[in-house]
């Protein structure tokens, strides 16, 4: 009962961390793949902020869905002891640490620099809760991404190994 216990858990934070993942893909993916099309298809006039917004929270939303769904699949039938070695190895990731807490800050900044900036462009919705929100992940996604390219890296957690002795 509590290895299961135990997988359990592990499972679910497993599962967040994918959601989070594939919010952050998503979220830096679609704004150009949505503005590219729009303009092949209908051409400039037809973009606009507010759709543009829209685009941006939707593919968060979708990353979400699309990256909890493929690691609860991944995840929950696989063997416990693997998915524990998993839990640990993302658990003391500093790299995937630092790309969190970038996505989070772009997320808040530009969740509040949005409306300010675009105040009558767009839907409140899209304008304050959700598009900037989305777009911020995405910038703040992409500059962890650009400071690991100019050599920037996190520092390595320290690996502490643990000896277990005999009749404790």
């Amino acid at each position: 009962m509590l290895a299961s216990t135990t997988h359990d858990a592990d499972t679910n934070f497993l599962i967040r961390q994918s959601m989070s993942s594939g919010c952050q893909a998503f979220s830096i993916a679609v704004p150009p793949l949505y503005t590219a099309f729009i303009i092949m298809k209908r051409g400039r006039g037809a973009w606009s902020l507010n759709r543009f917004l829209r685009a941006t929270w939707m593919g968060g939303l979708t990353g979400t869905v699309v990256g909890g769904g493929i690691a609860y699949g991944r995840y929950k039938y696989s063997n416990e002891e693997s998915v524990h070695r998993r839990r640990l190895e993302m658990t003391y990731n500093t790299n995937r640490i630092r790309s969190q807490d970038h996505s989070t800050i772009g997320a808040v900044l530009m969740a509040l620099l949005t409306p300010a900036i675009f105040w009558n462009r767009a839907n409140i919705v899209n304008l304050v809760i959700l598009g900037g929100a989305g777009l911020g992940s995405a910038i703040g996604t992409l500059t962890h991404y650009i400071r690991n390219l100019t050599g920037d890296l996190p520092n390595p957690v320290a690996t502490v190994i643990v000896e277990e002795k005999e009749g404790n």
